[in-house]
């Protein structure tokens, strides 16, 4: 490899700094980018460790090793490899109805991934009418004031007695569009919370044009505060 002399690329200043270190000496200096693991660069392999979190979800909630094979399109030791083996279990993130759930999911960055699991899983949304968790962007999960949802359409008549299991379920799931908050997939929650006068409630907020993330964090983006694992 043809090297070069440092006094004739360098400004003297680094020179000087170089010469503590390395006077004297033949180095080397990497490009930046050659020591990128494999797919790190395209974004393949996080694109593979979604998916096989994606297979182990749906094999935890009943999906057979033959189903997956068929709905991914991969051989039957394939589909068991990613569910049996450890080292694909790194880092895996079990999927529950729960906002702990939900914000182990954030914490790793893949918040997509539970809003997945909940539409299909707990919602027993149709491939066609899942809506969340395609193509959208999302901010939480953080405590959200109820009071800037809009109400119309949410009947607040339940008896007390029988809200009792709601609130131990998920975060409530709010879209905002054109500037205002809505909730129209959990409305008995949010009437069920309406009705016992909860201020705030951990919520994930469902952004679909990139112009309302923008409207969206310039006047909510600071002074929404992130709920914790608990």
């Amino acid at each position: 490899m043809k090297y070069e002399n440092a006094g004739d690329i360098l400004p003297e200043e680094l020179l000087r700094e170089l010469q503590k270190y390395v006077s004297g000496k033949l180095i080397y200096v990497p490009s930046g980018d050659e020591k990128r693991a494999w797919g790190e660069a395209s974004g393949y392999r996080d694109q593979l460790h979604r998916r096989n979190r994606m297979i182990r979800n749906k094999y935890a909630h009943g999906l057979t090793v033959s189903e997956l094979a068929d709905e991914y399109f991969l051989s039957l030791d394939s589909i068991k490899k990613i569910i049996y083996s450890k080292k694909n279990n790194n880092g895996y993130a079990a999927y529950a109805p729960t906002i702990d759930s939900a914000v182990q999911y954030a914490s790793a960055g893949i918040l997509e991934e539970w809003i997945q699991c909940y539409q299909q899983f707990t919602r027993k949304a149709e491939p066609d009418t899942r809506e969340l968790g395609k193509d959208h962007l999302y901010f939480g999960v953080v405590k959200f004031p109820l009071r800037l949802i809009q109400t119309d359409g949410i009947e607040e008549n339940r008896r007390q007695e029988d809200q009792d299991h709601l609130f131990e379920g998920p975060p409530l799931l709010i879209q905002y569009e054109q500037g205002k908050f809505y909730c129209t997939e959990q409305k008995e929650l949010f009437a069920a919370l309406k009705q016992r006068k909860v201020n705030a409630y951990p919520s994930i907020v469902v952004l679909r044009e990139n112009a309302d993330y923008k409207r969206f964090m310039k006047f909510y983006g600071t002074v929404l505060f992130f709920v914790g694992k608990a």
